[in-house]
């Protein structure tokens, strides 16, 4: 009698099972400052991961390509500061209008291109400030019924509190609060900022959360989590969360 083999079987996660999501675009360069590089190192192996395509440029030009810009589920930019081009911006701008989606962090999205006025106006905000560079400050706020930051508690960071001018269409998802005691601002005590937020442009869905000055920023968990949520919404996949905290167990100042 013939002996059947049995079949191996693994058990993998929800998140691995799940391949083939569509083609994701990383955009990295600008300032050195804001850690592109070291961010796609961290970034891509987790878009992988999570079953997307993934093509990787050093150059904005990848705007005007079309062989990188055909059928991209998403845009991720690292790019802060610099300069674009007319073109390249009608390709990124027009590219997300109709229906290509965008997300990003901190200054690699909202402080790239900073004489683009209708690149802000799609981004939803621009950095003007971070008073006291980096200092520790409070996440609070956060929206406990989108999927995108549901489950999680206020939590510190001790990097650059960003301060934005933003849209007042953004849809925000968590806040922080200035503390008016860096360099001399004291009229911005109390001034409620946003954080994250999600919009749309045309047929795009755009996210953003100020979270993440440097690579390092996302070894609290809870920076991470939502920037790895936000990138599945602006992708319209489901969100499938890796880490929740739905306690602040360490609300008290430093």
């Amino acid at each position: 009698m013939a002996k059947v083999k049995a079949k191996a079987t693994t058990t993998k996660s929800k998140a691995e099972r799940v391949t083939h999501l569509g083609k994701v675009l990383v955009v990295r360069g600008g300032w050195a400052g804001h850690e592109p590089f070291p961010f796609s190192d961290r970034l891509v192996p987790w878009l992988k991961k999570r079953g997307f395509q993934v093509v990787v440029s050093d150059t904005l030009d990848a705007y005007t390509d079309p062989k990188i810009m055909t059928d991209l589920k998403l845009i991720v930019p690292l790019w802060t500061m610099g300069e674009i081009s007319g073109e390249q911006s009608k390709g990124l701008i027009d590219a997300v209008r109709s229906g290509v989606n965008l997300a990003g962090w901190h200054g690699g999205m909202c402080d790239a291109f900073r004489n683009n006025t209708e690149y802000q106006f799609m981004t939803g905000g621009q950095w003007v400030a971070h008073p006291g560079g980096v200092i520790d400050y409070m996440v609070d706020d956060l929206d406990p019924v989108d999927p995108i930051t549901s489950d999680l508690a206020p939590f510190w960071m001790h990097s650059e509190q960003y301060y934005m001018h933003t849209d007042p269409g953004n849809e925000v998802l968590a806040w922080t609060t200035f503390s008016g005691e860096h360099q001399g601002y004291t009229w911005i005590k109390d001034t409620k900022m946003p954080v994250v937020w999600k919009r749309m442009w045309g047929k795009g869905r755009v996210f953003y959360t100020s979270l993440g000055h440097v690579a390092t920023d996302w070894d609290v968990p809870q920076a991470f989590e939502i920037a790895k949520r936000g990138i599945q919404w602006a992708a319209g996949i489901e969100i499938i969360p890796e880490y929740t905290d739905p306690v602040c167990n360490d609300c008290l100042p430093f």
